[in-house]
């Protein structure tokens, strides 16, 4: 035991040493290191880069058309060449040709192409505020165990001098051995509770140092700075939470990029042009001939019917997304407002621990020492006292946690830093 004793002794100091040594980073500081350096992140940039790299080319033209080979030319090779009864006949053709796409048709593909990336945009922001409320809940509870931590050392300071105490008084008879052996267990179980927590905390900086893009093992310390909020009740209604989250946006943009893909697909209805150029090296004495040709596509009923059956599709498409967006907001409002009853009734719960329940138990434990410090109440009546005052430090602590808990899915909800 005393081995044991010894070894959690050298534990602290290490850990206390390296905590003195240890940056100290603030949540902004980390919210802001994982919008710059999260991996998922900058995959979403390179996606993005690609969509708007790929709508460069929604305005380019086909490739011209180069044929040549033989025109009009007989199968008798003698008939090629001239002698006094004809002057020859058959050619030999060079011709090119090349479509000119129409240039609404291209405005409208460019249009779709380019708004393509608005999408992955929104799905970043809605993935960057998931990421953020994962660092912020980490953060917090690293906060509350530093909190059980120091509330921990305190009461072993309190059991240690109960337990030197008992030592002194048992020489003379003034104390029993079986309430001695209850403060020992007391002692080794609030030991082996800071070991618990100190291995927590540990799992919190691996956490958010794998949020950041960082060494895992890198040691820093956060900030004790907290704030407990109200939120205001317009930020529930309907119009605000669709125009802050990001999944609601993503919605609306893929609402509007159908729509603009009805319209390259309407489009492609409008006709195109083209030219045709050939010239003909004629045989003989023939003289040189070119042909010069304009075209058209006419789209037809027959040639329009996968277009017309898009255009159906991505109209349903965005009726459906319509009603996505409608249930997303139905869901959240009421998350939200059953979340922020919660937070209420958590403050006023944590509130009346810290004032009432809290400073009353400490009381009672010190009238109890007092009481025992001058032969006139039983150790026993003292470890009870202290006791009720350590489970109900935890207990707020507890709740302040669900509180910070709470406010991080809040603002979650809410798409709030």
């Amino acid at each position: 035991m005393l081995k044991n004793k010894y070894h959690i002794v050298l534990s602290i100091l290490i850990l206390s040493f390296t905590t003195a040594n240890a940056q100290v980073v603030s949540l902004e500081n980390i919210l802001n290191t994982i919008k710059t350096d999260n991996p998922q992140l900058k995959m979403y940039d390179a996606d993005i880069q690609s969509m708007d790299a790929a709508a460069k080319g929604a305005k380019s033209w086909m490739a011209p058309q180069v044929e040549t080979g033989f025109f009009m030319t007989p199968y008798n090779t003698k008939m090629w060449k001239a002698d006094d009864m004809s002057p020859g006949m058959g050619s030999y053709m060079i011709g090119v040709s090349q479509m000119i796409p129409n240039s609404k048709k291209q405005n409208a593909e460019y249009k779709y192409m380019n708004a393509m990336s608005s999408v992955e945009k929104e799905n970043k922001n809605y993935t960057l505020n998931q990421l953020y409320a994962i660092a912020k809940t980490n953060y917090y509870q690293w906060l509350v165990l530093n909190k059980k931590v120091k509330v921990a050392n305190d009461n072993l300071l309190l059991l240690k001098y109960m337990i030197k105490s008992m030592e002194i008084r048992y020489q003379y008879n003034m104390d029993k051995l079986p309430t001695y052996y209850k403060a020992k267990s007391q002692y080794n179980e609030l030991e082996s509770m800071i070991i618990m927590l100190q291995n927590d905390i540990s799992q919190k900086r691996i956490m958010l140092n794998t949020l950041m893009s960082r060494d895992k093992n890198m040691v820093f310390e956060i900030e004790e700075a907290f704030e407990l909020k109200e939120y205001n009740s317009q930020l529930l209604d309907t119009s605000s939470i669709s125009k802050n989250r990001s999944d609601i946006n993503a919605i609306k943009r893929t609402m509007e990029v159908n729509q603009l893909k009805i319209d390259a697909e309407k489009s492609k209805f409008l006709p195109e042009f083209g030219v045709k150029y050939d010239h003909m090296f004629a045989f003989g004495q023939q003289p040189q001939q070119f042909s010069l040709m304009g075209m058209m596509t006419i789209p037809m009923p027959w040639s329009t019917k996968m277009n017309k059956a898009n255009i159906s599709s991505f109209q349903i498409k965005n009726e459906s997304l319509n009603w996505q967006k409608q249930m997303i907001l139905n869901e959240t409002v009421g998350m939200i407002s059953g979340m922020n009853t919660e937070l209420s009734n958590l403050n006023k719960q944590y509130n009346i621990s810290e004032k009432s329940i809290i400073p009353s138990l400490r009381k009672n434990y010190d009238t109890a020492v007092l009481a025992w410090q001058n032969n006139t109440g039983d150790l026993f009546i003292v470890l009870d006292a202290w006791e009720a005052l350590n489970m109900a430090q935890m207990d707020a602590l507890d709740k302040l946690q669900s509180i910070l808990n709470t406010q991080v899915e809040i603002e979650k909800q809410l798409e709030i830093k």
